[in-house]
């Protein structure tokens, strides 16, 4: 990796002001200590100096000119991660890209190659591996508590009957839908917990009159005496478990979402007593003595800012990126792979060639 900034600050550009960039990036950016939001680049101007003076409004190349930017932030339409990534490493500067990673696992691999051969780190921001839930589940699993582990189901519903034309998520195109989208969520946390798995079906489907991008997931992942479930849609008013877990001991379940999107959204910031604290706890439910025994399972906080601390850590302490390389692919393969096998409506194999 490239030397640490001799500044003792990690001055970071932002490239997007939207949702992704505006919620997650700019706040955790912002308070994290090492680490200074110095440019951004968008149309929002007034936004951006009304809610970080400090930084300043630019173009894009302004801000890969810029010699005293050390990290490039990609919060872009999902179309644009690879390509600004790219001539952001070309100017030498340090990558984070929102997920998906890219497009293709092609244009993933020449990215990753660039920054290794570069010197330079290049992170995926994959948050949700700091959701409250999944850092409890990934506690359950360690410890054992379910016994062996036969059934694993990820549920990212929502209900947005009527299609939003106007959002590029909802249009025809590469990169949109709800596979990329939120099953680069799922499928990531189901590699962070199990390793890639045998086999890969996958249904995807556009549900919603009038829709042009895929609005529905529902895919197996074949492990050796175990499955994995991932499942997305946009049309269930009625709530589904978050998560289900069926083990030779017990089953946990979880409703609800972590709490620090929303809490992001509404213009909350990371620092204060309680941030991450699920209110909704799981349940654990054993067979005991012929009885159903229910326990309600705290979860632990969630940490979205442990993401861009992990990055403060890799610029300065020549540390690893919080999110490998090789897992990010392995990610980005699935989503290919489950783009292949809903189009040849068979399972594939996750080694198989793409």
């Amino acid at each position: 990796m490239s030397e640490a900034p001799s500044h003792g600050v990690s001055r970071v550009a932002l490239i997007g002001f939207g949702l992704a960039g505006k919620a997650f990036h700019a706040p955790l950016i912002s308070t994290t200590p090492g680490l200074e939001l110095s440019r951004v680049v968008t149309r929002q101007t007034e936004l951006v100096h009304a809610e970080y003076p400090e930084a300043h409004a630019c173009s894009l190349q302004d801000a890969l000119n810029d010699d005293d930017i050390d990290l490039v932030v990609v919060a872009t339409p999902n179309d644009t991660h690879a390509e600004i990534a790219m001539k952001a490493l070309e100017h030498g500067k340090h990558v984070v890209v929102d997920k998906p990673f890219a497009l293709s696992l092609d244009e993933a691999t020449l990215l990753a190659r660039k920054a290794e051969g570069s010197g330079l780190m290049l992170a995926v921001f994959h948050n949700r591996r700091w959701d409250a839930d999944f850092l409890t589940i990934r506690a359950l699993l360690e410890e054992g508590t379910l016994g062996e582990l036969k059934q694993f189901e990820s549920c990212f519903n929502k209900f947005r009957p009527a299609v939003d034309h106007g959002q590029w998520k909802e249009q025809p195109g590469p990169g949109s839908g709800n596979w990329m989208d939120l099953g680069a969520h799922l499928g990531d946390q189901a590699l962070q917990l199990f390793g890639r798995p045998d086999g890969i079906y996958a249904d995807l489907g556009i549900l919603r009159e009038g829709g042009q991008a895929t609005d529905y997931f529902h895919v197996v992942l074949r492990y050796n005496g175990f499955r994995v479930l991932l499942h997305g849609g946009v049309v269930a008013c009625e709530p589904a478990p978050r998560f289900s877990l069926h083990g030779t001991t017990g089953s946990y379940t979880i409703y609800g979402m972590d709490p620090q999107e929303a809490a992001l959204r509404s213009g909350a910031r990371p620092g204060f007593e309680g941030w991450g604290a699920d209110p909704v706890p799981g349940t654990i439910t054993r067979h005991a003595n012929g009885h159903l025994v229910r326990e309600t399972w705290p979860s632990l906080h969630g940490n979205y800012p442990a993401f861009y601390e992990g990055v403060r850590h890799a610029l300065q302490h020549n540390g690893d990126a919080p999110v490998s390389l090789s897992s990010a692919l392995d990610t980005m393969r699935l989503l290919e792979l489950g783009k292949q096998s809903a189009e040849q409506r068979r399972e594939v194999y996750f080694d198989s060639t793409i």
